[in-house]
């Protein structure tokens, strides 16, 4: 007796489950076959859907795009790299109070400091006259260096050679091109060989780095380098040279191990009292990453709380379109309603048509924000390509049917609770 009541209350539990899938499908069925039958309608009531995705899809794919381009950037520099530099705060500025880091500080960062790889200063000298090639300028930053930095920025000539360290000793009037200062200086594709006029002195294109592109629609290939000690002689005694200092770190798990390192010497070698502010910084890839992140976080949070008010008045649409679908269906459900269809079929069959309208609504906002942020990011020059992340793609549609659901329950509330006989003899 036991193992026949088992079998019924599976068999019934069996039945009640293929009943709900086919309702279910039924629901479907119906709210496509009524979405179809009044497309234009349909259409409409989807627009605010619509427009609200596609807007967010939009922005968050060219959003996404130019992160992802500043991160591969970021993540050629290495993220064992390290940028100290000198650190000016708005009150010591206003007061004509400078900081620098001197040629000391660079010593005993190099000699002081363990588990340091690659490490060198780099200035930038400051000229009288500009930089020319016969009647063609450019206004292209004059880098002073070692031959470390190519190793340390992990960027390295297309043509020619970098800087050596028997240019840098001999302080020889040699010079290494960017793509973009050699297009300013109109000179050949290879360039080597060439000679400009820095300032008042004249020096011999040895190098033309590799292209980086653009960062932030600024170009990364507006430069020269030249040697350190050729820079120092050139910017004279009377001028403190603005030193800064790149350096790789051996173990990267060791990063902020070296960081405060360096914090402390630079603390000890500045003076700085203990209540007192740093005058320096020492800088990471990855702080700038997670600094670009956390930027990327908050811009993602502002556009989906913006456009989500685009969706709620799309949910708003869909609510008054469905209020009036009811008002036109009421004696279709009065029919139902005596044939035996229980509230909750009525009830499941409206939620379900909005719902639908909602996500066919979030699918072609998707498409088509999609599509917009392709033809934005080729509308601006020099733009990376746009990104669309698959949380993006999801939350977008998830949203949508959570808003078809939403403004949904009142109209199929209201056609759920219909009299049967008041809806026979609704005309």
């Amino acid at each position: 007796m036991t193992t026949s009541s088992d079998d019924k209350l599976a068999y019934d539990e069996s039945s009640r489950t293929a009943a709900f899938l086919y309702a279910l499908q039924e629901c479907i069925r119906s709210a496509l076959g009524s979405i179809r039958a009044h497309g234009l309608r349909s259409f409409l009531t989807m627009l605010g859907i619509i427009i609200g995705v596609s807007s967010v899809i939009c922005v968050i794919s060219l959003q996404q795009g130019l992160t992802q381009s500043v991160m591969n950037q970021l993540q050629g520099l290495g993220g064992n790299t390290l940028n100290v530099h000198a650190d000016t705060s708005l009150q010591d500025r206003m007061r004509g109070k400078i900081s620098h880091l001197s040629q000391s500080d660079v010593d005993q960062i190099r000699y002081r400091i363990d588990g340091i790889g690659n490490i060198t200063p780099v200035v930038q000298p400051r000229f009288s006259a500009g930089i020319r090639n016969g009647e063609n300028s450019t206004v292209a930053q004059v880098l002073a260096t070692t031959s470390y930095f190519q190793v340390v920025r992990q960027t390295f000539p297309r043509y020619g050679r970098f800087i050596t360290e028997s240019d840098d000793t001999t302080r020889r009037r040699v010079v290494v091109l960017a793509e973009k200062a050699r297009e300013d200086l109109k000179l050949p594709e290879n360039p080597v060989g060439q000679f400009i006029q820095i300032g008042n002195e004249w020096f011999k294109v040895v190098g033309l780095m590799e292209p980086r592109g653009e960062m932030f629609g600024m170009s990364q290939d507006n430069y020269m380098v030249i040697p350190y000690q050729t820079g120092l002689s050139l910017s004279g005694v009377a001028t403190q040279p603005d030193i800064s200092l790149l350096l790789t770190v051996d173990d990267i798990e060791a990063l902020d191990a070296v960081t405060e390192r360096i914090d402390a010497l630079m603390r000890r070698l500045h003076k700085i009292g203990k209540d007192q502010p740093d005058d320096f910084k020492v800088e990471s890839s990855q702080s700038a990453a997670e600094m670009i992140t956390n930027i990327s976080g908050t811009i993602t949070l502002v556009v989906a709380a913006v456009v989500g008010i685009s969706l709620i008045v799309g949910g708003v649409g869909i609510m008054n379109i469905m209020l009036v679908s009811v008002t036109e269906r009421t004696r279709e459900i009065g029919i139902a309603k005596a044939l035996g269809a229980p509230r909750q079929y009525i009830l499941m069959q409206f939620l379900i048509e909005a719902m639908v309208l909602a996500v066919i609504g979030g699918l072609i906002g998707i498409a088509f924000g999609f599509l917009l942020g392709y033809a934005a990011a080729g509308a601006i020059p020099n733009f990376p390509p746009p990104s669309v992340p698959w949380w993006a793609i999801i939350g977008a549609t998830g949203f949508s049917a959570l808003v078809g659901v939403l403004f949904g329950i009142l109209p199929a509330s209201k056609a759920a609770n219909l009299a049967p006989i008041d809806a026979l003899r609704h005309e």
